[in-house]
């Protein structure tokens, strides 16, 4: 068996095509009308599509799982995050753990929780 995708739920599917380009250089691989998977295997989905197959609300900021992404220029990334999108909801700013890795948590467009650390 293979871990194929990652999705996540999204109120404006071509509002977070566009965060995750600007951000992380992800691209449409396929778009289904609801459903778009980006490279990297990222799935954004219409929220409407979700909450009628669960039959329940989404619930953002949930913070029950996070998309982990490493960058080696950390803080040019912090830089471009704060050009691109000043109004972004911090968890934490650009900090560094006792182990040395410099870290930042953010929520994307819908709530999802981020993290970008410099690699281990």
């Amino acid at each position: 068996m293979k871990l194929k995708n990652v999705l996540i739920v999204v109120k404006d599917i071509e509002k977070s095509k566009q965060f995750y380009h600007d951000l992380f250089g992800l691209d449409k691989v396929l778009d289904n009308g609801g459903n778009m998977i980006l490279t990297e295997g990222l799935v954004l989905q219409d929220e409407k599509i979700w909450k009628n197959f669960l039959g329940k609300e989404v619930v953002p900021e949930s913070n029950s799982c996070e998309l982990y992404f490493e960058e080696q220029n950390i803080e040019a990334f912090v830089e471009k995050l704060e050009t691109l999108y000043p109004s972004v909801q911090y968890v934490n700013r650009l900090m560094m753990h006792s182990w040395g890795q410099k870290v930042v948590r953010f929520y994307d467009l819908d709530g999802n929780l981020i993290e970008v650390g410099t690699p281990m």
